[in-house]
């Protein structure tokens, strides 16, 4: 979710959802601790629960980070062991380190020695020719040993060589009953699903066969409201539902806050954009967002202009 999940899209999302758990963009630890780029830890205090997820392949490093995390205030710290991107491989960090479980222990190990919340890994069940039903017990067994009890695994191979990131969201097939092999086989782990779950009913479905959690990360972004809307009642059983248009004016004042301290508007629409999706007007209300918002100077008014085809009053 590189490049969407950043806080202007999480604080959008927690809007929706008091109860979901957010997950940062990947911060590299070498960002953090060489280069001294902690702006990009910073977060509005609104959208805890968060989870800052974090690469690299150095324990002390990735050590470092973590405590440098935990002083910003993060829920959870989670080290990325799933993602293929040609950045990832080349830095020896994300999915790569699938090959390398021994060296995924002691990293984990030495992020939990320094961070005062629970240190979590989010892994691919295999990549490349590794065959799944083998090395993903073989993988979990070895970070359990290393002290980590919660895991969310994305349910697909990632192939190194020969897909595109994007390639290796789709291509590769899923396969959702090893991940629920894995929670009967782990019971003492906290064993989340992702990759290619687009509803609320999916995910019940996957809670009601025993699983933790599931994450949702492109359904959640592209179609937030048919996701986050009903993620509190659904899944939590908290009542409140809000409306599309609710969420639209809850997100002003904030909104404003960012405009008077010299951001763009587009900065923060532009996550704004699926929030009615398949509804009447839902055309306009892209068209008028994702043109206006670019505009200098650019403001609620923008906001506001855009919300009048869906809700069928004057701008």
């Amino acid at each position: 979710m590189m490049d969407w999940t950043d806080r202007h899209c999480r604080y959008f999302h927690r809007v929706m959802s008091a109860q979901t758990l957010l997950y940062t963009e990947m911060v590299t630890a070498p960002a953090l601790v060489r280069g001294g780029a902690r702006h990009l830890l910073t977060f509005d205090p609104a959208e805890h629960p968060v989870a800052v997820q974090l690469g690299g392949s150095d324990p002390r490093e990735l050590a470092e980070a973590a405590r440098i995390c935990c002083e910003e205030g993060y829920d959870e710290v989670n080290l990325n062991v799933g993602c293929p991107s040609d950045r990832v491989q080349s830095g020896a960090f994300g999915a790569v380190l699938m090959k390398t479980p021994e060296l995924v222990a002691e990293c984990v190990s030495a992020m939990a020695a320094a961070s005062t919340v629970e240190v979590t890994v989010k892994c691919r069940i295999g990549v490349d020719d590794q065959n799944p039903h083998e090395v993903l017990p073989a993988f979990l067994e070895t970070i359990r040993a290393a002290g980590v009890r919660r895991v969310t695994l994305h349910a697909r191979k990632a192939w190194l060589q020969g897909l595109s990131p994007k390639e290796n969201r789709d291509i590769p097939p899923l396969d959702y009953d090893l991940v629920h092999a894995m929670k009967r086989a782990f019971p003492d782990m906290h064993v989340s699903l992702n990759g290619g779950v687009a509803t609320l009913a999916q995910a019940r479905t996957h809670l009601a066969a025993g699983l933790d959690g599931v994450m949702i990360g492109r359904a959640a972004y592209n179609d937030p409201g048919a996701i986050l809307l009903g993620a509190d009642e659904e899944i939590f059983g908290v009542p409140g539902r809000k409306t599309a248009p609710q969420v639209v004016e809850e997100m002003k004042p904030y909104i404003a806050r960012h405009l008077a301290a010299g951001g763009g508007l587009h900065a923060v629409t532009r996550h704004m954009l699926g929030l009615f999706a398949g509804q009447p007007g839902a055309r306009a209300w892209r068209r008028i967002l994702s043109q206006g918002a670019t505009q200098p100077g650019a403001g609620l008014e923008v906001l506001d202009a855009a919300l009048a085809p869906v809700t069928g009053t004057a701008a």
